[in-house]
């Protein structure tokens, strides 16, 4: 018995690749930048031009990611859990350093 693979097997297969090399390269360029945030090319773009995300332009045209700093980017402005906005007031209330 042969097992039949699809085209939409195949892209899946294809796509786990790509996010898989992705995730081990230290620099990426602005369509692996869009692949690894889940934002599109454009957004990417306009990004950059209002100098809202780190990137480097060695040469002055090509643009550059730094995956750990788009890391801490993604990560910034973290929103707590309730349950640690409650353990801060419990604190607070007995009076405990943060």
């Amino acid at each position: 018995m042969v097992a039949q693979i699809t085209l939409n097997d195949l892209a899946d297969k294809i796509e786990l690749l790509v996010a898989s090399i992705i995730t081990n390269k230290s620099v990426l360029n602005t369509s692996e930048a869009a692949i690894y945030t889940g934002l599109t090319e454009s957004y990417i773009y306009k990004l950059t031009s209002k100098q809202d995300i780190p990137h480097f332009k060695p040469r002055g045209k090509m643009i550059y990611f730094n995956r750990v700093e788009l890391d801490d980017w993604l990560q910034q402005n973290r929103i707590k859990s309730n349950s640690e906005i409650e353990q801060a007031a419990i604190s607070h209330v007995n009076g405990e350093a943060a």
